[in-house]
């Protein structure tokens, strides 16, 4: 895991303290765990007799944890987004300690010099990342802005659904190397909330993005989950079926 990163600017008050989803829990040292085959499959030579013995043994965990494991699955929604930014989404692919394809980003809130709150952060990107040799994939760089200003737009009371994002990519952002990242909320319009993020290397801009929100009453957030959800019911039935031997499948 990541070490704490140093704080920039004055804390926000109630969203100070440590975040709490970043501790030693089984989940988060088994996505951790993850993270570093992930980093060792990717970017070095592993000898073949090794890789099928580790592929063997993998597959019987993977094999294990679905067996045990509840029908329902984790939603994002429902998480307390009164507190440290950090805890808002821990199952997220971008800041989720408990997520083993987030780097992850440690995010934190601060007051900024116009005394609205701003999120800072700091991440690094190993090589499952890798776009250009050497270089950060841009479209991981969007989905960390999106999830960046997501954080932001809640720590500034004005959560939203992404309208737009705009990316610029200023520079070759580097592959395992300390980013720090910058967030604020730049103002609103009806249901439109607007927002910047920028991600720099050693104080020098290498991304940065704006994007349109669009608030989103909590019925229609609830009639999208329903759908997701009756999609994600259909799905899983479908594996099922198969592994039973349905149509077009074969008995284990």
């Amino acid at each position: 895991m990541s070490q704490p990163v140093p704080r920039v600017g004055h804390d926000v008050p109630g969203r100070s303290g440590a975040p709490l989803s970043t501790g030693d829990e089984a989940g988060n040292r088994l996505a951790a765990a993850i993270r570093r085959i992930s980093d060792v499959v990717v970017s070095q030579e592993v000898p073949g007799p090794e890789l099928a013995l580790a592929a063997a043994q993998l597959a019987q965990i993977a094999q294990g944890l679905e067996e045990c494991a509840s029908p329902s699955t984790t939603s994002r929604i429902g998480a307390d987004l009164s507190g440290h930014p950090q805890d808002f989404f821990p199952n997220s692919p971008i800041i989720g300690y408990a997520n083993p394809i987030a780097p992850p980003a440690d995010v934190w809130a601060v007051e900024g010099e116009d005394g609205r709150p701003e999120v800072r952060g700091r991440v690094t990107f190993p090589s499952p990342y890798e776009g250009p040799p050497g270089c950060v994939h841009g479209g991981v760089i969007a989905e960390l802005f999106d999830e960046l200003m997501g954080v932001t737009n809640v720590v500034a009371g004005s959560p939203g659904m992404t309208g737009t994002l705009t990316v610029r990519y200023r520079k070759p952002t580097p592959l395992s190397a300390p980013l720090d990242l910058v967030a604020r909320f730049t103002g609103s319009e009806r249901r439109k909330t607007f927002t910047w993020a920028g991600i720099y290397h050693e104080g020098v801009l290498t991304a940065e993005a704006e994007g349109i929100f669009i608030g989103v009453q909590s019925t229609q957030v609830q009639n999208i989950l329903g759908a997701n959800a009756e999609v994600f019911a259909k799905a899983a039935n479908a594996a099922a079926a198969e592994d039973l031997g349905g149509p077009g499948g074969s008995a284990r």
